[in-house]
């Protein structure tokens, strides 16, 4: 059993910085224990804290027949079969209230999607399960705003709180990353991580959600050098093309090592 405590203590005690990796969505068991473990393997080489994600439902697709996951039953299933496998803490998605307390038996950490990062209710309910809490920031807001939704975590009783920036809303179709929500919601005094993949995404531009992943690399070690961030977020996945869900903004599983080596060289000459 990992104890949310200590895992949140780790995780604001890095020398380096944590990585948040898996598939967008939960697919077939056989992929997902395979990219498990390769992330295991990588990231235990090189002293890299992993969590794995994946979510069992993705409630916010941008066309009504886009895949949304297994959902909840079959995907804690696999999760959790991850989790005791390999050892790994899991982070997931939750969407609405009555979800938490059953995903909350499985998942170290509660992910409030972007646009959900104002729902009152929901942050709250997840905050009393006593896990550790991860707002993904939405891209209508403010980062100095973001307190207020941290609030709604601490007035529970329960200050574990991951803030994560995954780019504002540009125009129509497009995000841009501001590097100065890095140090504004680090001054909140909560670990903030740069979420790599949904940054990248060019929202809604077809029946799917286009995206830009050949520049995961400079954003990412952009990000690190900034010296503002205590976290990675990476979508991963052995063949994105194929991947059920964020097929255009995944990065290839093999690609990743490489990736945070240079993040890791960067953060070193820090």
């Amino acid at each position: 059993m990992i104890n949310a405590d200590e895992l949140y203590s780790e995780l604001t005690n890095q020398d380096l910085f944590f990585l948040i990796s898996g598939p967008c969505v939960v697919e077939d068991e056989k992929l997902m224990m395979e990219t498990a473990e390769f992330l295991k393997k990588a990231t235990d080489k090189l002293g890299i804290k992993l969590i794995f994600k994946s979510s069992y439902e993705k409630s916010n697709r941008t066309n009504y027949h886009s895949f949304s996951g297994p959902g909840m039953d079959r995907g804690l299933k696999i999760l959790r079969k991850i989790k005791e496998t390999y050892g790994l803490p899991i982070l997931t998605d939750v969407h609405e209230s009555h979800e938490v307390d059953s995903v909350a038996e499985v998942a170290d950490i509660l992910q409030i999607p972007a646009f959900l990062s104002r729902q009152t209710w929901l942050i709250s309910a997840a905050a009393k399960t006593g896990k550790i809490i991860n707002i993904k920031k939405g891209q209508f807001l403010a980062p100095e705003d973001m307190w207020q939704q941290a609030e709604k975590v601490t007035v529970n009783d329960n200050y574990k709180v991951m803030l994560t920036e995954r780019g504002t809303t540009f125009g129509y179709h497009n995000l841009v990353v501001d590097f100065r929500s890095f140090a504004l919601m680090q001054k909140l005094n909560f670990p903030v991580v740069y979420d790599v993949t949904h940054s990248m995404q060019r929202p809604s531009i077809s029946r799917t959600t286009g995206g830009t992943p050949e520049f995961a690399p400079m954003l990412a070690q952009a990000a690190i050098a900034s010296g503002n961030v205590d976290g990675l977020f990476i979508e991963a996945h052995p063949s994105p093309v194929d991947a059920l869900s964020d097929a255009n903004t995944q990065l290839e599983l093999t690609q990743l090592p490489e990736l945070l080596e240079r993040c890791i060289r960067i953060k070193k000459a820090l």
